[in-house]
């Protein structure tokens, strides 16, 4: 019998990131489209493990809740980190950039962390971080704030000038994991 399991989220990015992972197990995935309060917290594990125990409980099925924060070194430890929507609405670009030129740090990360729950209260954690540097010149739509200049460690592109299907296998990691575990029984 295939397993079912149900992904909190609306960001096409991180379903399109899911779906590499899960279609492989052959697991159905399936979005759990309710609107659940995003916590303050000061970590994203937090933020995604209370949403996933609470969806998994009030709709007895197994839930997923990703979340990740993004992280300018510039800015000091962990900023804007799990308020980083927050943060990237309100810091334009260019104060940003004059911030990191002024300190000299171009670098940063995305740590990226999910819970994997079930109706019963257990739950897995799942996170790792990847590497990434900011460039001095935002580069394409400037409605796309930040991602104008986030690149990742090696490349030479923003965020905004190649597509997200090109990325898909450096932040599906979480569900990869999450998708194995699901195979063993978990």
């Amino acid at each position: 019998m295939q397993k079912t399991v149900y992904l909190i989220t609306r960001n096409k990015s991180k379903i399109l990131a899911a779906k590499s992972a899960f279609d492989k197990y052959d697991i159905e995935l399936k979005m759990l489209d309710l609107d659940y309060p995003e916590i303050q917290a000061d970590t994203s594990m937090e933020v995604a493990r209370y949403t996933a125990l609470i969806a998994a409980k009030e709709n007895s099925v197994d839930v997923i809740r990703e979340d990740h924060s993004v992280v300018a070194n510039a800015l000091g430890e962990n900023i804007p980190g799990p308020y980083a929507n927050y943060i990237t609405r309100k810091m334009p670009v260019e104060t940003l950039i004059k911030i990191m030129d002024a300190l000299g740090d171009w670098t940063g990360f995305f740590d990226i962390n999910a819970v994997y729950a079930h109706p019963d209260g257990r739950y897995y954690e799942y996170s790792f971080k990847v590497p990434i540097k900011f460039s001095n010149t935002p580069k394409g739509d400037p409605k796309e704030g930040w991602r104008g200049i986030m690149m990742l460690e090696n490349e030479t592109r923003t965020f905004t000038e190649y597509p997200v299907s090109e990325r898909v296998e450096i932040f599906n990691k979480n569900f990869v994991r999450i998708a194995e575990d699901i195979s063993k029984g978990k």
